[in-house]
């Protein structure tokens, strides 16, 4: 029960603090995560770091990402994808420069820990993103697609990258060989969920989204769109991406079908919001 009185706790704050920002002309995530920092483990401790405040926060983020795709307009997503690929790149080599020098001349450290450093400040929070553009009823503009196409791209480059990274780590001094097969199974394993993730759009997500609906049963529509939300961000966790990734994917799945509303709908009135504040509090 100590969990139920944290989680009251979380939401009475997080509704406060969003409440001020928003009357100040702020974006509510600001005051969501500094509150989350104030009433965290950094200071007072009031709520600590435990597993299911975990699970909590995870399921926030990936309900925050499934929103925010299923409000994306894919048109302008397309458009501007070249403008968002450059942005995204500029935001992986720019901290893994800076950082890995940094580290490299100020501790010393050889070339691959440098390099290792920089990727690992290369990552960046989508959700977070994702959460600001949704308080300024942003997501479907030129500007939107353009911060959000970036900020998964940044996010996928990213993890990518630090994959590489880790299976480098693990299997350096153990031959050219065995290196090389460990990234190429990364890579293979990640081109397929992409691979995969088009199947969904095209095909898998509208027919399970119909097939929902013939279901005699209250909220079966809503229901199924969940499950493809948290399939797709379990098989990318599973490949090593963000689960946060797959989520968003699901979201432009299901925006393809004629039960975007619906389901956009009943996830905003509901719960959801409540989880989202819990995510960004538990994430500062």
């Amino acid at each position: 029960m100590q969990f139920i009185g944290a989680l009251c706790l979380i939401l009475i704050v997080t509704t406060l603090a969003g409440h001020f920002c928003n009357r100040v002309g702020v974006p509510a995530v600001i005051g969501q995560i500094l509150v989350g920092i104030v009433i965290g483990p950094a200071m007072l401790g009031l709520i600590h770091n435990t597993t299911i405040v975990q699970v909590f926060a995870n399921i926030g983020v990936i309900l925050l990402m499934f929103i925010g795709g299923l409000e994306s307009n894919l048109t302008l997503l397309r458009r501007f994808l070249k403008p968002a690929i450059i942005v995204a790149v500029c935001g992986v080599i720019m901290p893994v420069i800076l950082m890995g020098a940094t580290a490299a001349v100020a501790f010393h450290y050889d070339t691959f820990t440098a390099c290792y450093i920089g990727v690992v400040f290369s990552a960046t929070s989508v959700s977070i993103s994702v959460a600001v553009l949704r308080d300024y009823h942003a997501l479907d503009t030129a500007e939107g697609a353009t911060i959000l196409g970036s900020a998964v791209a940044d996010d996928i480059i990213g993890v990518i990258l630090l994959s590489l990274m880790i299976s480098l780590l693990g299997v350096r001094g153990n031959g050219a060989h065995t290196q090389s097969l460990g990234i190429g199974w990364i890579l293979l394993e990640q081109l397929a969920f992409f691979g995969g993730t088009y199947l969904v759009v095209r095909w898998i997500a509208p027919y399970l989204m119909a097939l929902s609906e013939k279901l005699v049963m209250n909220a079966s529509v809503t229901i199924m769109s969940m499950v493809i939300c948290l399939g797709m961000a379990y098989l990318a966790d599973v490949v090593g991406l963000s689960g946060a990734v797959g989520a968003f994917f699901a979201g432009i799945a299901v925006a393809h079908t004629p039960y975007r509303e619906v389901s956009k709908h009943i996830l905003n009135q509901s719960v959801m919001p409540s989880l989202f504040r819990f995510s960004l509090s538990a994430s500062g």
